[in-house]
């Protein structure tokens, strides 16, 4: 090893080929918070987040929100502000072992020199419920404080009790202007693009900002690979123009990770329920192109016949079940076309959710009511001697009435009476017997 006054030569010169030859987005991260773009319910004058990280008070803290809105960079920013020792981890390839270790080290820091530790936990919704539950007592007693960044709804990814020890910061995508701050900054920055002067059209940093999707790491990347493609076609006078910013995104990658899944879904339901054909055809196309299994988008077609369109068109739920059987008979991409089909037929359907609000007070009267017997004139008598005890003595055959209706009762002493379906009115929904003379269902059984 070549080292002189205790500096190691040949890791200075790794260390500095390491960020000439990093990404754009590497190159360019902030250094300070002046210099971080977007997530001002944050990082505003006074707001909560920048306050602590100026105070050197963060205490445990989980970092939320898509990729290249900032999370890492502000735990980088944290390293650069705490008198605590950093320790950095990605739970994509730590474990309970590494996490000892820094323990170990935490503990060893704190008793010699009195100093706090901050471990930095990188995609920590991979860390499964064992080694979420390993860093809990360490957190509990003070040792360490957490920083955790991910992608994914750290309510449905992490623990209750590592949740309930730190707070969440929800980050957002970034807006259109931030983007466009961004790529200017990168064409100026002396450590951008290789030192060179590039110049970019307007329209081709539009197309840019339009294609990123509120990821600055995708951005920069793509007006790298533009400056590039800009200095291959005229070294002299390179020019980012649309037709290269175009080449430089290649294949639009959708970001459609759990949280995308499940808004998606929530917005594709949604539309089709307000009767909006075109959006739900823009949320269906949208859900195929990043990948959906088209078995789950049929599936929740099958489900939202029945649940907000119900009688009030009866062949809702055929045309549902119809593209659902054509999606295992066909298969994508043809039967993209099947559940095109069935999403305009059920979006311009009449709606009626009164088919849910039944089920619904039904199993809210089965819940909270007593049971009661089934009805003596009810029960089968099929079985030798079950006649004896009364079994489907009195019950009175409906066939046998001119319009095969009699007036029975059907149900136990304990919810006779109970009204659980009453039609919409709207489409078919509309012919039923009136039940006036019944009690109406409180409104908690109703959703």
């Amino acid at each position: 090893m070549l080292a002189v006054g205790g500096v190691d030569l040949f890791r200075e010169a790794a260390e500095a080929r390491r960020a000439a030859d990093a990404p754009l987005a590497e190159r360019l991260r902030p250094r300070s918070l002046e210099e971080v773009v977007g997530q001002e319910h944050l990082l505003g004058p006074g707001r909560p987040l920048r306050v602590l990280i100026e105070t050197d008070r963060v205490t445990s803290l989980v970092l939320w929100g898509p990729p290249g809105v900032g999370k890492t960079t502000l735990a980088r920013l944290i390293a650069r502000r705490t008198a605590k020792a950093f320790e950095p981890l990605s739970a994509v390839t730590a474990g309970v072992t590494e996490v000892r270790e820094v323990v170990e080290r935490a503990r060893r820091r704190l008793g010699e020199h009195g100093q706090g530790t901050i471990l930095f936990l990188d995609e920590i919704h991979r860390f499964t419920r064992t080694q979420q539950d390993a860093l809990l007592p360490h957190l509990e007693d003070g040792l360490l404080r957490l920083v955790g960044a991910t992608t994914e709804n750290p309510f449905f990814s992490l623990t209750a009790p590592l949740l309930s020890r730190s707070t969440v910061f929800r980050l957002e995508p970034l807006r259109t202007a931030e983007v466009a701050l961004l790529l200017r900054r990168a064409l100026r920055d002396e450590r951008g693009l290789g030192g060179r002067r590039i110049v970019a059209d307007d329209a081709a940093l539009a197309h840019l900002v339009d294609r990123a999707d509120g990821d600055a790491r995708h951005a920069l990347s793509a007006l790298e690979v533009a400056a590039s493609l800009a200095v291959a076609d005229d070294p002299d006078h390179p020019v980012i123009t649309v037709e290269r910013a175009t080449a430089a995104l290649a294949v639009r990658a959708l970001r459609y990770g759990p949280d995308e899944h499940y808004d998606t879904v929530s917005a594709f339901i949604k539309s089709i329920r307000g009767s909006d054909a075109d959006a739900g055809l823009y949320w269906l196309a949208r859900m195929l192109e990043a990948g959906e299994d088209p078995r789950f988008i049929a599936r929740r077609l099958v489900i939202l016949a029945s649940e907000d369109i119900g009688l009030a068109d009866s062949q809702a739920l055929q045309m549902a079940v119809a593209a659902a059987h054509a999606v295992e008979l066909v298969g994508l991409p043809e039967a993209r076309l099947n559940l095109a089909h069935a999403v305009v037929y059920l979006a311009r359907a009449p709606k009626s959710n009164r088919v849910l609000e039944a089920i619904a007070a039904a199993t809210a009267d089965v819940r909270d009511r007593p049971a009661g017997p089934v009805p003596l004139p009810l029960r089968d008598a099929h079985v030798a001697g079950t006649r004896r005890l009364g079994h489907g003595v009195g019950y009175r055959y409906p066939h046998d009435a001119p319009d095969a209706r009699v007036d029975q009762e059907y149900r136990p002493p304990e919810v006779a009476g109970r009204v659980y379906y009453r039609p919409s009115g709207r489409g078919d929904d509309r012919d039923a017997p009136q039940h006036d003379h019944r009690e109406e269902p409180g409104r908690d059984a109703r959703r």
